[in-house]
């Protein structure tokens, strides 16, 4: 297939680089005439100046149209408006960005269905663009329609593409571990303690579920690579924004002028705005709770602590286990 893809960031540009690589034409879109014109001239990824950039980009999002598959690769608060720009017919839709819609609580295959009406899939998994430039191994799975060709089409000796069936439990999984890892940053900046750290990527994963399950997703797929295996490497690695802006906070610098500073979108921190001010009065999310609470109306870090670890005593894994439970019945 031939592929344009929306977003000319350190992701967009590794996502198009390999994709060529693969044997595939592809054609980037950047937001400006300015930012494509320095990247077809010094033809060198963003963020990684060592890593080279062969394929061409454009500024003019109409010649999309005369390509076979669109790939989203753009912050999520930028989706619905950047697709608003498109008024040609799309066949489908891929896409590899990762949170919510701050205005609506609205994950990306919704405001696809909104705005372009097309097929759609979404591609994600512990897949850092400065691992994967360098090719890297890494495993990531792809959910929703035509998942198979985009299988076909990605995979490759460094860069190996699962089937999936759960398009929700794979946006949201994606969306929320960056909330999670802010948590984990803030652990770092603490002090890096062991204990609190796993117990917090832990109980996060199993809130990520939780809140999950209730729009339809399956709990089992937060145990793959989407799940547990994102949430890993997002908690923990260095090329992790959402982490490296959690362990600031900790160390003292304002939340929010961090997020105002940044060069790179913290996802998370706009996450944890969506699904808190969407969805905050009719979920229990004690952890993702705490993160807006910190971030924004700058709630201690350790006094958020104290209040997730105050909080009343109950099971582990209750309502996963009632879903499990609900679905062996009903099979």
């Amino acid at each position: 297939m031939r592929y344009f893809i929306l977003g000319a960031g350190s992701w967009g540009c590794t996502i198009a680089q390999m994709l060529k690589d693969n044997g595939h034409e592809v054609l980037l879109w950047a937001h400006s005439e300015e930012h494509a014109n320095l990247l077809n001239k010094r033809k060198k990824m963003p963020h990684l100046p060592d890593v080279d950039l062969n394929v061409p980009v454009t500024a003019d999002i109409s010649v999309g149209k005369n390509y076979d598959a669109l790939i989203i690769a753009v912050p999520v608060q930028f989706v619905r408006s950047v697709l608003e720009k498109i008024d040609y017919d799309v066949s489908i839709v891929l896409n590899l960005s990762k949170g919510i819609e701050i205005a609506t609580g609205k994950r990306v295959s919704e405001i696809v269905h909104e705005t372009l009406g097309c097929k759609y899939a979404v591609l994600s998994g512990p897949s850092h663009a400065e691992e994967v430039a360098l090719k890297l191994p890494t495993a990531v799975v792809v959910a929703g329609e035509m998942a198979s060709e985009f299988q076909r089409e990605f995979s490759n000796d460094y860069f190996r593409v699962y089937v999936h069936d759960d398009v929700v439990g794979v946006e949201l999984a994606g969306a929320l571990k960056n909330v999670i890892a802010i948590a984990a940053g803030i652990v770092d900046g603490l002090g890096g303690w062991d204990n609190a750290k796993a117990a917090l990527i832990t109980r996060g994963l199993y809130e990520i579920a939780r809140f999950s399950i209730e729009f339809g997703a399956n709990p089992l797929t937060f145990m793959g690579l989407a799940g547990i295996g994102d949430l890993i490497v997002t908690c923990g690695s260095k090329h992790s924004r959402n982490r490296r802006y959690g362990e600031m906070v900790a160390k003292g610098y304002d939340p929010v002028y961090l997020l105002e500073a940044s060069k790179e979108i913290v996802e998370g921190a706009f996450t944890c705005k969506a699904v808190v001010e969407n969805y905050g009065n009719k979920h229990d999310l004690p952890i993702i709770k705490e993160v807006y609470e910190v971030i924004y109306n700058r709630k201690s870090p350790i006094d958020s602590i104290k209040s997730l670890m105050s909080r009343s005593l109950k099971l582990e894994m209750e309502e996963v286990r009632r879903w499990l439970e609900k679905s062996s019945k009903n099979s």
